[in-house]
Protein backbone atom coordinates (compact mmCIF):
# COMPACT_ATOMS: atom_id res chain seq x y z
CA UNK A 1 0.00 0.00 0.00
CA UNK A 2 1.32 3.45 -0.87
CA UNK A 3 0.08 7.03 -0.82
CA UNK A 4 -0.72 7.09 -4.55
CA UNK A 5 -3.06 4.13 -4.13
CA UNK A 6 -5.02 6.06 -1.48
CA UNK A 7 -5.38 9.08 -3.76
CA UNK A 8 -6.42 6.80 -6.64
CA UNK A 9 -8.98 5.06 -4.44
CA UNK A 10 -10.48 8.34 -3.21
CA UNK A 11 -10.72 9.77 -6.74
CA UNK A 12 -12.38 6.65 -8.14
CA UNK A 13 -14.82 6.61 -5.22
CA UNK A 14 -15.71 10.21 -6.02
CA UNK A 15 -16.13 9.85 -9.82
CA UNK A 16 -17.33 6.21 -9.93
CA UNK A 17 -15.83 5.79 -13.40
CA UNK A 18 -12.39 4.39 -14.27
CA UNK A 19 -11.85 6.48 -17.42
CA UNK A 20 -12.83 9.82 -15.84
CA UNK A 21 -10.82 9.03 -12.69
CA UNK A 22 -7.74 8.12 -14.73
CA UNK A 23 -8.02 11.37 -16.70
CA UNK A 24 -8.30 13.43 -13.51
CA UNK A 25 -5.30 11.64 -12.01
CA UNK A 26 -3.37 12.01 -15.27
CA UNK A 27 -2.59 8.29 -15.43
CA UNK A 28 -3.65 5.51 -17.80
CA UNK A 29 -6.78 3.48 -17.09
CA UNK A 30 -4.79 0.18 -16.90
CA UNK A 31 -2.50 1.79 -14.30
CA UNK A 32 -5.50 2.81 -12.22
CA UNK A 33 -7.15 -0.63 -12.58
CA UNK A 34 -3.94 -2.40 -11.57
CA UNK A 35 -3.47 -0.11 -8.57
CA UNK A 36 -7.01 -0.65 -7.26
CA UNK A 37 -6.73 -4.42 -7.81
CA UNK A 38 -3.46 -4.50 -5.84
CA UNK A 39 -5.06 -2.52 -3.02
CA UNK A 40 -8.04 -4.90 -2.89
CA UNK A 41 -5.72 -7.88 -2.83
CA UNK A 42 -3.73 -6.41 0.04
CA UNK A 43 -6.89 -5.65 2.03
CA UNK A 44 -8.51 -8.97 1.19
CA UNK A 45 -11.80 -7.34 0.18
CA UNK A 46 -13.47 -5.92 -2.92
CA UNK A 47 -13.77 -2.13 -2.67
CA UNK A 48 -15.82 -1.54 -5.85
CA UNK A 49 -18.49 -3.36 -7.81
CA UNK A 50 -19.75 -2.69 -11.34
CA UNK A 51 -23.04 -0.86 -11.87
CA UNK A 52 -23.59 -0.49 -15.61
CA UNK A 53 -20.64 1.45 -17.01
CA UNK A 54 -19.83 2.85 -13.62
CA UNK A 55 -18.43 1.39 -10.41
CA UNK A 56 -19.74 1.99 -6.89
CA UNK A 57 -18.28 1.35 -3.47
CA UNK A 58 -19.01 -1.92 -1.74
CA UNK A 59 -19.79 -2.06 1.97
CA UNK A 60 -16.06 -2.53 2.60
CA UNK A 61 -15.22 0.31 0.24
CA UNK A 62 -17.50 2.73 2.13
CA UNK A 63 -15.89 1.79 5.43
CA UNK A 64 -12.38 2.13 4.00
CA UNK A 65 -13.18 5.50 2.36
CA UNK A 66 -14.00 6.99 5.76
CA UNK A 67 -10.50 6.23 7.05
CA UNK A 68 -8.75 7.14 3.80
CA UNK A 69 -10.40 10.56 3.69
CA UNK A 70 -9.44 11.23 7.31
CA UNK A 71 -5.85 10.11 6.69
CA UNK A 72 -5.41 12.19 3.52
CA UNK A 73 -6.99 15.23 5.20
CA UNK A 74 -4.51 14.99 8.07
CA UNK A 75 -1.59 14.60 5.66
CA UNK A 76 -2.69 17.65 3.69
CA UNK A 77 -3.09 19.67 6.91
CA UNK A 78 0.38 18.57 7.95
CA UNK A 79 1.83 19.60 4.60
CA UNK A 80 0.20 23.02 4.87
CA UNK A 81 1.49 23.44 8.41
CA UNK A 82 5.06 22.59 7.46
CA UNK A 83 4.92 24.96 4.51
CA UNK A 84 3.71 27.68 6.89
CA UNK A 85 6.42 26.98 9.45
CA UNK A 86 9.30 27.14 6.99
CA UNK A 87 7.98 30.04 4.91
CA UNK A 88 10.21 33.10 4.68
CA UNK A 89 7.42 35.57 5.46
CA UNK A 90 5.97 33.84 8.51
CA UNK A 91 6.78 30.84 10.62
CA UNK A 92 6.75 29.62 14.18
CA UNK A 93 9.26 29.36 17.02
CA UNK A 94 8.98 26.76 19.79
CA UNK A 95 10.78 28.43 22.69
CA UNK A 96 11.46 27.04 26.17
CA UNK A 97 13.25 28.62 29.09
CA UNK A 98 14.07 28.56 32.79
CA UNK A 99 11.53 30.27 35.03
CA UNK A 100 14.06 32.91 36.06
CA UNK A 101 14.11 34.48 32.58
CA UNK A 102 10.36 34.17 31.93
CA UNK A 103 9.21 37.31 33.72
CA UNK A 104 11.57 39.83 32.17
CA UNK A 105 14.05 38.68 29.53
CA UNK A 106 11.75 36.49 27.40
CA UNK A 107 8.92 39.06 26.97
CA UNK A 108 11.46 41.77 26.10
CA UNK A 109 13.42 39.68 23.59
CA UNK A 110 10.27 38.47 21.81
CA UNK A 111 8.75 41.98 21.76
CA UNK A 112 11.95 43.45 20.35
CA UNK A 113 12.10 40.76 17.67
CA UNK A 114 8.48 41.28 16.59
CA UNK A 115 8.92 45.05 16.32
CA UNK A 116 10.67 44.43 13.01
CA UNK A 117 7.86 44.37 10.38
CA UNK A 118 9.61 41.46 8.63
CA UNK A 119 9.05 39.33 11.75
CA UNK A 120 5.52 40.43 12.62
CA UNK A 121 3.88 37.28 11.18
CA UNK A 122 6.06 34.87 13.20
CA UNK A 123 4.28 33.16 16.10
CA UNK A 124 5.68 31.66 19.31
CA UNK A 125 4.87 28.76 21.62
CA UNK A 126 6.54 29.16 25.01
CA UNK A 127 7.28 26.63 27.77
CA UNK A 128 8.98 26.75 31.19
CA UNK A 129 11.00 24.13 33.06
CA UNK A 130 14.33 23.24 34.62
CA UNK A 131 17.42 22.86 32.47
CA UNK A 132 17.55 19.06 32.57
CA UNK A 133 13.96 18.69 31.33
CA UNK A 134 14.35 21.50 28.80
CA UNK A 135 17.34 19.82 27.16
CA UNK A 136 15.62 16.42 27.28
CA UNK A 137 12.66 17.80 25.33
CA UNK A 138 14.86 19.87 23.01
CA UNK A 139 16.55 16.65 21.88
CA UNK A 140 13.11 15.14 21.24
CA UNK A 141 12.12 18.06 19.00
CA UNK A 142 9.50 19.51 21.32
CA UNK A 143 11.29 22.88 21.23
CA UNK A 144 13.42 24.72 18.67
CA UNK A 145 15.45 26.87 21.07
CA UNK A 146 16.02 26.92 24.82
CA UNK A 147 17.27 29.50 27.34
CA UNK A 148 18.93 27.49 30.11
CA UNK A 149 22.07 26.66 32.06
CA UNK A 150 24.85 24.66 30.44
CA UNK A 151 25.07 20.89 30.80
CA UNK A 152 28.34 19.02 30.41
CA UNK A 153 28.84 16.20 27.89
CA UNK A 154 25.89 17.15 25.68
CA UNK A 155 27.67 16.71 22.35
CA UNK A 156 24.52 17.14 20.26
CA UNK A 157 23.63 20.49 21.82
CA UNK A 158 25.28 23.86 21.23
CA UNK A 159 25.28 26.21 24.25
CA UNK A 160 25.89 29.88 23.42
CA UNK A 161 26.49 32.15 26.44
CA UNK A 162 24.13 35.13 26.46
CA UNK A 163 24.29 37.00 29.76
CA UNK A 164 24.85 36.56 33.49
CA UNK A 165 22.15 36.62 36.14
CA UNK A 166 23.02 37.81 39.62
CA UNK A 167 22.10 35.66 42.62
CA UNK A 168 20.40 37.09 45.69
CA UNK A 169 19.37 35.76 49.08
CA UNK A 170 15.74 36.19 50.11
CA UNK A 171 14.62 35.94 53.72
CA UNK A 172 11.29 36.44 55.55
CA UNK A 173 10.59 40.06 56.42
CA UNK A 174 10.91 39.31 60.16
CA UNK A 175 14.09 37.20 59.80
CA UNK A 176 17.23 38.06 61.87
CA UNK A 177 19.11 38.68 58.60
CA UNK A 178 16.45 41.08 57.29
CA UNK A 179 18.27 44.05 58.85
CA UNK A 180 21.30 43.42 56.61
CA UNK A 181 21.74 44.60 53.02
CA UNK A 182 24.25 41.93 52.04
CA UNK A 183 25.26 38.51 53.34
CA UNK A 184 27.94 35.87 52.76
CA UNK A 185 27.66 32.09 52.53
CA UNK A 186 28.83 31.75 56.12
CA UNK A 187 26.14 34.20 57.27
CA UNK A 188 23.39 31.95 55.92
CA UNK A 189 24.77 28.41 56.28
CA UNK A 190 23.10 27.74 59.65
CA UNK A 191 19.60 28.66 58.53
CA UNK A 192 17.16 26.21 56.87
CA UNK A 193 17.62 26.54 53.10
CA UNK A 194 14.83 26.31 50.56
CA UNK A 195 16.64 25.26 47.39
CA UNK A 196 16.18 24.03 43.84
CA UNK A 197 15.79 20.30 43.28
CA UNK A 198 18.81 18.25 42.26
CA UNK A 199 17.80 18.19 38.57
CA UNK A 200 18.14 21.98 38.36
CA UNK A 201 21.28 23.61 36.99
CA UNK A 202 20.95 26.19 39.77
CA UNK A 203 21.25 23.52 42.44
CA UNK A 204 24.76 22.64 41.29
CA UNK A 205 25.75 26.31 41.33
CA UNK A 206 24.44 26.75 44.87
CA UNK A 207 26.10 23.56 46.13
CA UNK A 208 29.38 24.74 44.61
CA UNK A 209 29.06 28.07 46.43
CA UNK A 210 28.86 26.28 49.77
CA UNK A 211 31.65 23.89 48.86
CA UNK A 212 34.00 26.78 47.97
CA UNK A 213 33.13 28.37 51.32
CA UNK A 214 34.03 25.02 52.97
CA UNK A 215 30.61 24.55 54.50
CA UNK A 216 27.42 22.58 53.79
CA UNK A 217 23.94 23.94 52.98
CA UNK A 218 21.15 23.08 55.40
CA UNK A 219 18.62 22.13 52.69
CA UNK A 220 15.15 21.55 54.15
CA UNK A 221 12.92 21.93 51.08
CA UNK A 222 13.49 21.46 47.36
CA UNK A 223 11.51 22.99 44.49
CA UNK A 224 11.67 23.23 40.72
CA UNK A 225 10.93 26.95 40.44
CA UNK A 226 11.89 30.14 42.23
CA UNK A 227 8.31 31.37 42.68
CA UNK A 228 7.41 28.38 44.88
CA UNK A 229 10.61 28.93 46.83
CA UNK A 230 9.76 32.61 47.37
CA UNK A 231 6.33 31.59 48.62
CA UNK A 232 7.89 29.23 51.17
CA UNK A 233 10.28 31.94 52.32
CA UNK A 234 7.35 34.34 52.76
CA UNK A 235 5.67 31.62 54.85
CA UNK A 236 8.71 31.73 57.17
CA UNK A 237 9.93 28.21 56.32
CA UNK A 238 13.51 29.21 55.63
CA UNK A 239 15.69 31.33 53.37
CA UNK A 240 16.62 30.87 49.73
CA UNK A 241 19.21 31.69 47.09
CA UNK A 242 17.61 32.53 43.75
CA UNK A 243 18.35 34.48 40.60
CA UNK A 244 17.45 38.15 40.89
CA UNK A 245 14.22 38.71 38.98
CA UNK A 246 11.22 41.10 39.14
CA UNK A 247 8.79 38.47 40.44
CA UNK A 248 10.41 38.66 43.90
CA UNK A 249 8.56 41.91 44.62
CA UNK A 250 5.26 39.99 44.60
CA UNK A 251 6.17 38.22 47.86
CA UNK A 252 6.62 39.42 51.45
CA UNK A 253 10.35 38.76 51.52
CA UNK A 254 13.51 40.83 51.94
CA UNK A 255 16.08 40.66 49.14
CA UNK A 256 19.72 40.72 50.22
CA UNK A 257 22.81 41.20 48.09
CA UNK A 258 24.95 38.04 47.98
CA UNK A 259 28.51 39.03 48.88
CA UNK A 260 30.51 36.32 47.13
CA UNK A 261 32.66 36.41 43.97
CA UNK A 262 30.73 33.44 42.55
CA UNK A 263 27.21 34.82 42.86
CA UNK A 264 26.30 34.79 39.18
CA UNK A 265 24.74 32.30 36.78
CA UNK A 266 25.28 32.31 33.02
CA UNK A 267 22.21 31.98 30.80
CA UNK A 268 22.76 30.12 27.53
CA UNK A 269 20.91 29.75 24.25
CA UNK A 270 20.76 26.03 23.42
CA UNK A 271 19.85 24.32 20.15
CA UNK A 272 20.58 21.03 18.40
CA UNK A 273 23.78 21.19 16.35
CA UNK A 274 22.78 18.98 13.41
CA UNK A 275 19.08 19.82 13.25
CA UNK A 276 17.61 22.00 10.53
CA UNK A 277 16.35 25.34 11.85
CA UNK A 278 13.45 26.83 9.83
CA UNK A 279 13.96 30.43 8.65
CA UNK A 280 11.86 31.93 11.47
CA UNK A 281 13.81 30.03 14.13
CA UNK A 282 17.16 30.90 12.55
CA UNK A 283 16.17 34.56 12.36
CA UNK A 284 15.13 34.65 16.04
CA UNK A 285 18.32 32.84 17.09
CA UNK A 286 20.48 35.40 15.28
CA UNK A 287 18.47 38.25 16.81
CA UNK A 288 18.92 36.88 20.35
CA UNK A 289 22.68 36.49 19.92
CA UNK A 290 23.11 39.95 18.40
CA UNK A 291 20.90 41.62 21.04
CA UNK A 292 22.70 40.11 24.02
CA UNK A 293 26.16 40.94 22.67
CA UNK A 294 25.46 44.69 22.70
Amino acid sequence: MNLNQLYYFRTLAELEHYTRAAEKLNISQPTLSHSIAALEEELGAFLFEKQGRNVVLTKYGRIYLFYVENALTQLELGKNQIERLVSEGGGHVGLAYMTSVGADFVPKIITGFLENPENSSISFSCYEGNTKNLIYNLKREKYDLVFCSSIENEKEVEFIPLFEQGLVVIVPENHPLAEKTKVTVKDICHYPLISYNKESGMRKIIDDLFMKAQTMPNVQYQFEDATSMAGMVAANKGISIITDNPSIQNYHVKKLEFDTPYSKRMVYLAYMINRYLPPAVQRFKEYVIASTKK
